[in-house]
């Protein structure tokens, strides 16, 4: 297991004390380099990003969900045993993140984030994943402190833009490829072809939707 120490950052939001959550659900991480652990997920709302094949369109609009205390969505998360907090969205840096990562340190949580990384970090980091997309790419600062590099794969050209974003991730990220689930029987044997050309690369399998887990 690679060991990381919380990465600390600050944007120029001011700290908020409660987010809007689509929905948060106690499961298992199903792709990338935590596969198979147990995590609880907080999915906020709002994105700007607008990935036409995104499998939770509905998160998009922030206004659509209720706005909850970050206190309460802590204490919700703590009725369970398992101590990863995997905050995704929408996209997750919209929103000022720094009260509710220091909330979830202070339960014992580790914090992951799933993020896009176009808009400014803030909070504090055991792990990020980055997803980068064409429709709005990511900033520098987050490339450099990404911990996991996970690209979908939607065609053919997706390889050269992977090795776009591969080249601005520090030395130490793992680097994974991700077959966009509606042409998954299409993409896999190229990324499969790829990989073996590009052992720097790694699979990641949405397993969570093979075994119809959330």
């Amino acid at each position: 297991m690679i060991k990381t120490m919380p990465i600390t950052t600050t944007n120029n939001n001011t700290p908020t004390t409660a987010l809007p959550v689509m929905e948060s659900f106690y499961t298992i991480q199903g792709e990338g380099y935590h596969q198979g652990r147990a995590a609880y997920f907080i999915r906020l709302g709002g994105c700007d990003v607008g990935c036409h094949w995104c499998d939770v369109k509905d998160s998009w609009d922030a206004a659509k969900h209720p706005v909850i205390n970050i206190t309460d969505i802590v204490n919700e998360a703590a009725q369970h045993p398992g101590r990863i907090a995997v905050i995704t969205g929408g996209e997750p840096l919209m929103h000022n993140l720094d009260t509710l990562c220091k909330t979830l340190h202070k339960q014992g949580f580790r914090t992951h984030m799933e993020t896009s990384g176009s808009s400014s970090l803030s909070g504090q980091w055991d792990w990020i994943t980055l997803s980068p997309k064409k429709f709005k790419a990511p900033l520098p600062e987050v490339c450099k402190q990404a911990h996991e590099l996970k690209v979908v794969i939607f065609n053919k050209t997706d390889f050269a833009w992977a090795e776009k974003y591969a080249a601005q991730v520090n030395k130490h990220c793992k680097l994974y490829l991700q077959p966009e689930w509606s042409k998954a029987a299409e993409i896999t044997p190229l990324i499969i072809d790829y990989i073996k050309d590009n052992p720097q690369w790694e699979l990641s399998l949405q397993i969570h939707k093979y075994i119809n887990v959330p």
